[in-house]
Formats: structure tokens, C-alpha cells, sequence
């Protein structure tokens, strides 16, 4: 039987008691400093596309960033290599140089007090939203406290990931998502998401298909904390 505490964290990677953090000074909204989770549905992939030269390395890689802080995992992408026709919800956050994507519960993620009840409802299947921040400085920076992996992606890879980022939003049909709430962070929102969360497609599960839908031979199956997933990462990344 899991008990309450470890279901509320294994549910949503939300480790009570974490110290606040203002990042770069800004002031945050929620009841915790760092508690993005990205539990991500799995999307589409994509055929390449051109992409601009954001984050090309000398080898001709692609590098993205995934954060954790031992509870939570999410997927940091820069803005330059992002376009606003597959992710229009990017163009809410013109000053960004970084983009964070973030998957969870629809109740319980944006919960400005979460409650264990709320964590123990997120243990069934139910709605998403997606938590999207506009970073304003490398997520390193933004997040210091955090452990950050920088993972090199074809730029195949990385126009996959791109996708799989994309079907994650609601749209409905429309062609932008509209938050349906202001996000953790002054500077994020909250938006429709696609997909639905419980107990065994956690954040961190999210995280693991997303970056196997980029190309990275990691095992999805079995991946619901952030220690799973980070694990099963570090062969294939450079951080931590």
C-alpha cells in the first residue's frame, strides 16, 4: 500500500518543505518555490525541420536541458530552436530565452495548497494542463538548486521532441491554447493539456517518453520518480 506522503510524491514530484527560491529576483506564485513537474503525454513526432542555430555544438547537436530537484523533472528548451507554428503558446513569453514545459494533474499541479485529498484524486485518471515558463536566463541559472543535464539531440531529435511538446497542448481545434491560469512563476502560465494523469503517468514518466520520442535509448517502462528517470538519463547526458 503506498502511503499518503510517498502518493503525493510519487503521484506529482512535489517534495513538501523544499525551501523558496526567488529565481533571478522574481517574484513566484504557488505555495512552492520549484515545483514544476513534467509529466508529459506521449505526442507526435515530427519530420526534421529547419531549425535555427540555438544550440548547435561543433559535433552538430542539439542540446536541451532536463531539470530535476530529486522530485521533479521538466524539459528546458531554447527559445531560438522553438517555432511558433508548432508551439504558438511560446509567443506569450516574447522576452524568454528559455522555454520550461511542464505536464500534471489539472487540479493538484496549479493548487496554490495542495492537499493530500487533492493528491490522492491525481492517483486516478484525470485531466492535464501543461505548465509553460518563459525563462530568462539559461534554467541553470534560473534554477541553481536544481540538477540540470544538458542532452545532446539530433536536430531529427530534437524537431521530435518539438512535436511531442506541441500535442501536449488542448487546443480544441483552435489554433493557440489560452492559459486558464496564471503559472507557479511570475513569469509562466498554466494551459490546457492533453492526456491524462494518474498515478502511473507521473511527471516524470512524461519526461521519460519525451525524451524518448527525441531519440534517447533510455526505458520508459518502470519510470515514475524523478530518481527513476534520472538514472535511467545520466548515460546519455552531461550534468550531474
Amino acid at each position: 500500500m503506498v502511503q499518503p506522503m510517498a502518493a503525493e510524491n510519487a503521484i506529482h514530484g512535489k517534495a513538501r518543505g523544499t525551501p523558496g527560491r526567488q529565481p533571478l529576483g522574481v517574484g513566484m506564485t504557488g505555495s512552492c518555490a520549484w515545483r514544476v513537474g513534467v509529466a508529459w503525454v506521449c505526442g507526435l513526432a515530427l519530420t526534421a525541420m529547419a531549425l535555427t542555430a540555438g544550440t548547435a555544438t561543433a559535433a552538430g547537436d542539439r542540446l536541451i536541458h532536463v531539470l530535476s530537484n530529486g522530485w521533479h523533472t521538466s524539459i528546458a528548451i531554447a527559445r531560438a530552436d522553438l517555432s511558433a507554428d508548432l508551439i504558438p503558446e511560446v509567443a506569450d513569453f516574447p522576452a524568454a530565452s528559455h522555454l520550461e514545459f511542464g505536464w500534471g494533474d489539472a487540479a493538484y499541479y496549479p493548487a496554490a495548497q495542495p492537499t493530500l485529498g487533492l493528491a490522492l484524486r491525481a492517483t486516478v485518471p484525470g485531466p492535464a494542463v501543461v505548465h509553460l515558463a518563459g525563462l530568462p536566463a539559461p534554467a541553470a541559472e534560473v534554477f541553481p538548486a536544481a540538477n540540470v543535464f544538458a542532452v545532446p539531440l539530433t536536430d531529427q531529435g530534437l524537431a521530435s521532441l518539438i512535436g511531442y511538446l506541441a500535442a501536449s497542448f488542448a487546443r480544441e481545434g483552435a489554433g493557440k491554447a489560452e492559459p486558464v491560469g496564471p503559472g507557479l512563476y511570475g513569469f509562466s502560465r498554466f494551459y490546457p493539456g492533453t492526456g491524462s494523469f494518474h498515478l502511473f503517468n507521473t511527471c516524470n514518466t512524461w519526461t521519460a517518453r519525451a525524451l524518448a520520442a527525441a531519440g534517447v535509448p533510455l526505458e520508459v517502462r518502470g519510470v515514475q520518480t524523478a530518481h527513476d528517470l534520472v538514472s535511467r538519463l545520466q548515460p546519455f547526458a552531461r550534468g550531474p
